[in-house]
């Protein structure tokens, strides 16, 4: 069994669900501190949802750094009698190791320490500082998690050059795809007032929902922006409409309805703020109107990191790797608004966060591999040039 196999294992084998880590930390711990490095813990939010956090850094002779992020936490693991075997039990099935968490994200953080391990192994005094950011609120309400530290790095000036965050990236096999960005997302909470009334006496009433229709069409109508070389368009999506008092005779007096725009680096929130509430005023509303802002669009664009990362994936899969802005949000969001070049690569992501996740055991080693020379290239890269 290799390293990087039997440190997923004792991850996954841990119900690190979000909040909780169960000891993940613990064991990570234990693996990086003989190798140098310096480790703060962080905890943060109320007793009842208590956050671990944990940066860990050893320095290097340039004062360059490559940070690895990632989370121990995962998500519920849904009706256990759905499972083919127990979700928190590491086990070997048709060439698959299944558990929850086993691509989401606990065998990254495990070729990651590894990949330090051999790279610290054969470079005693590399010019490649080395860190680590780990969180166990990714999966949860994430305010309490990598934002926390990435806040606390901001103030004493001490964040990273280049960042890998271990999420499950590629499709088919490890390395297929590198997410060098995602886009933004921003939530509304629209509430539409009219008047409740008997439905036989409309005249007496209005309407929220007959109110709001025309300019929900007009809405879903719209091309916000035409997105760019590197993000498709940005999205105005509709999640959820809540009217009426359950009775059938019952004219609403107001109506609520949640919306979320997924946008690119072509919009800023103050814009698409802007345009979709001059359509309600061209509409005559009523309405109150909140906004929550969950992170900002963020792009790596091609250079050093990108550039070895694509290097160390050709060489050791043979893969010539697709860049993506595609998905939903990471920690990478909070990440960005620190570090230059972030970059996200994982193994595939077909099973997260469903019943019997699982990851190919092809895939395990290669990931590791990638890691490791990355800090090879990135550490030959920070060495000055000789004379």
């Amino acid at each position: 069994m290799s390293q990087t196999l039997r440190l997923a294992e004792q991850l996954i084998a841990r119900p690190s669900i979000t909040p909780d880590d169960a000891g993940c930390m613990d064991l990570i711990l234990a693996q990086l501190k003989p190798l140098g490095f310096v480790c703060e813990e962080i905890y943060s939010g109320p007793e009842s949802f208590r956050v671990r956090n944990l940066w860990a850094h050893r320095s290097g002779s340039s004062g360059k750094t490559l940070a690895f992020a990632g989370h121990t936490d995962v998500v519920p693991t849904g009706p256990l009698d759905q499972w083919s075997s127990d979700p928190f039990t590491p086990t070997h099935r048709d060439g698959k190791l299944f558990g929850r968490g086993t691509s989401d994200m606990k065998t990254s953080i495990a070729a990651m320490v590894v990949a330090v391990q051999e790279f610290v192994a054969a470079n005693a005094h590399p010019a490649l500082g080395l860190a680590f950011l780990l969180t166990s609120d990714e999966e949860g309400p994430a305010v309490d998690g990598t934002v926390i530290v990435c806040d606390l790095l901001k103030q004493r000036g001490h964040a990273p050059d280049y960042c890998i965050v271990g999420e499950p990236t590629s499709v088919q096999r490890t390395g297929d795809m590198i997410k060098n960005g995602r886009r933004g997302t921003m939530s509304g909470k629209l509430t539409v007032k009219g008047i409740q009334g008997h439905i036989a006496y409309p005249h007496l009433a209005k309407n929220p929902i007959h109110s709001a229709a025309p300019a929900l069409a007009e809405l879903v109508g719209i091309e916000w922006d035409q997105g760019n070389d590197f993000f498709q368009p940005t999205s105005w999506q509709i999640s959820n409409i809540h009217g009426g008092t359950g009775a059938s005779n019952v004219i609403p007096g107001q109506v609520v309805i949640d919306f979320n725009f997924r946008f690119c680096t072509e919009s800023t929130p103050e814009n698409l703020q802007q345009r979709l509430t001059e359509v309600l005023h061209q509409h005559g509303l009523d309405f109150d109107l909140q906004w929550t802002i969950g992170g900002l669009p963020f792009l790596t664009t091609p250079g050093t990191l990108v550039d070895v990362v694509q290097q160390a994936i050709r060489q050791h899969t043979g893969i010539e790797t697709q860049l993506s802005t595609t998905g939903g949000t990471s920690d990478g969001r909070f990440i960005a608004q620190i570090c230059p070049q972030v970059i996200e690569l994982g193994p595939p992501n077909a099973t997260i966060h469903k019943i019997n996740e699982h990851v190919a055991m092809p895939d395990i080693e290669p990931l590791k591999n990638i890691y490791r020379e990355v800090l090879q290239l990135l550490d030959h890269a920070c060495k000055p040039e000789p004379n």
